[in-house]
């Protein structure tokens, strides 16, 4: 029985409705059968008190077994992207953690709907990469992989592959883990270096990612294919054959899992900018054009960097301009500093709105919530 804590799909919870999962105490033992109800929020925080779990496999049928509705408008859409992006978020989760029986729908299913949301807001999509916080709530190994899926959908998207091959290259970087997906969070806090069962498993998992996924029913060899290979390199000297004969897609995989792991804090090292991890990946890459097209796709200062202008303003980037170092900033400050009540939108082609700097978000003089980033960037889509 593969379990998680009630705490953690909190959001699923409609009070006085039956649940769609069974609840259990810490010992595992039944506390509420699944379509029972929990009738109010003192009961709901008693069972979060007691640590109550919840079985992965029921909360992966809840997923694929739900009921379309009616769509929202574009505004409501917008308003509500930050909570949908967490919910979806964690469906991809469970979708990784299902059982082969249901593997395959539940990863279709999630798919379906991060698309939907990537569709709703492309730029909002690039800054979840971008603004990867230290010390999340999420789990990492599954946040990586969204990550890594989002940019090869975008450098996808950007050399014109087809609508089968951007689901292809989503669905193949959001699966490329999948063999260790819970090593990949236990490296990301752990100080000391992989030892020898850690690295044999590292060197495995693309095989095991594979296993599983054909195990589950998955038989698009391209993306298998990619899977398996998404560490090899040309020369031979990757894993877990050595071979150098690579698909195109595979190298994609490649270049996604590294630029978007250097953009995330590690225990052992601090987070790459995005301008550093691209001018590290076309070093790496030796003038691949998917390497160029990756970086292309985010742009030099991606949307949800935090720029300093030439004029003293402090902003953020909201979309990429005509020129990769143009980009079109929201100007939070004015040139002391200070904050401002409303933004105002710098074309940096102008010299006057240059960017000169890089920023961390720590070093801005306000904290820029989900709602307030998806504001400023669909505002200017």
């Amino acid at each position: 029985m593969r379990i998680c804590s009630l705490s953690s799909v909190r959001n699923r919870i409609v009070l006085g409705t039956p649940l769609p999962f069974s609840v259990r105490d810490a010992s595992r033992m039944l506390l509420l059968a699944r379509g029972q109800v929990i009738a109010n929020e003192t009961q709901l925080e008693e069972l979060l008190l007691r640590g109550a779990l919840v079985e992965v496999d029921e909360l992966a049928e809840a997923m694929v077994s739900k009921q379309p509705k009616k769509p929202p408008s574009a505004a409501q859409a917008l308003a509500r992207l930050p909570q949908d992006w967490e919910r979806s978020s964690l469906d991809v989760q469970l979708a990784l953690s299902a059982a082969p029986a249901q593997l395959a729908e539940a990863l279709h299913a999630s798919t379906d709907q991060m698309l939907g949301l990537i569709d709703l807001a492309p730029d909002v999509a690039l800054s979840q990469v971008v603004r990867q916080q230290e010390g999340g709530a999420g789990h990492y190994g599954v946040d990586h992989s969204i990550h890594a899926a989002t940019a090869c959908l975008a450098t996808a998207r950007y050399l014109g592959w087809s609508p089968m091959e951007q689901r292809r290259a989503f669905q193949a970087a959001l699966s490329m883990n999948l063999g260790m997906l819970d090593l990949q969070a236990r490296l990301a806090t752990q100080v000391s270096a992989p030892t020898a069962r850690q690295r044999e498993a590292i060197r495995e998992h693309p095989e095991r990612s594979v296993a599983l996924l054909s195990e589950a029913g998955i038989d698009d060899q391209d993306w298998l294919e990619a899977v398996l290979q998404h560490h090899e390199q040309p020369d031979g000297s990757g894993y877990p054959s050595g071979s150098s004969c690579i698909t195109e897609l595979a190298e994609l995989l490649r270049f996604a899992d590294i630029y978007t792991a250097r953009l995330s804090h590690r225990a052992r090292r601090p987070a790459m900018s995005a301008h550093q991890a691209g001018r590290e990946i076309l070093q790496m890459a030796e003038a691949s054009p998917l390497a160029a097209a990756l970086i292309k796709a985010f742009g030099i200062f991606p949307p949800g960097s935090m720029v300093k202008l030439a004029s003293g303003e402090l902003g953020m980037v909201v979309r990429n301009g005509a020129k990769a170092y143009h980009p079109l900033v929201a100007a939070l400050t004015n040139s002391r500093g200070e904050s401002r009540k409303s933004a105002l939108m710098r074309d940096s082609a102008r010299g006057e709105h240059a960017v000169v700097a890089l920023l961390s978000a720590q070093s801005m003089p306000m904290r820029l919530t989900d709602a307030r980033i998806v504001s400023l960037i669909s505002a200017h889509a």
